[in-house]
């Protein structure tokens, strides 16, 4: 589970850095790489409007694992970490199903973060799974 998570935020962090420089302009994607719709200025807002979230969730789950601190605090880190991963793959597979679009790649990275955070939840708040930590 550990390295599931700390994969998954540290590919968060990749992807928003390779955002960032497809945006200024130093690497060419090709279009058929990109979402529907990946020029319109309302769907580029959209996807960035996620920065927030994804940054967050993968910097609280990064710091919980790997930043010493009390065990009390690295759970609640987690929690609001996993939250906040559940959110995000949630929305973006809401607002893909609104606008009745699907792609395999685009799903299933969302379906991951969703099941990936249910997943690490259920751990923390179920006696009977194994801890996080």
């Amino acid at each position: 589970m550990k390295i599931a998570l700390t994969v998954t935020e540290v590919g968060m962090l990749i992807y928003w850095g390779f955002a960032s420089v497809v945006v200024l302009g130093w690497v060419i994607v090709a279009p058929d790489a990109m979402y529907p719709y990946y020029r319109n200025p309302l769907i580029v807002i959209w996807n960035w409007s996620f920065l927030p979230i994804d940054i967050l969730f993968a910097l609280c789950g990064l710091a919980a694992r790997f930043v010493p601190m009390a065990p009390e605090r690295a759970v609640v880190l987690q929690i609001v970490s996993l939250t906040l991963m559940f959110c995000a793959g949630l929305m973006a597979l809401n607002f893909w199903v609104l606008q009745c679009w699907f792609d395999i790649a685009w799903w299933a990275v969302n379906a991951w973060l969703v099941v990936l955070s249910l997943t690490g939840l259920l751990r923390i708040f179920c006696p009977s799974e194994r801890p996080l930590a």
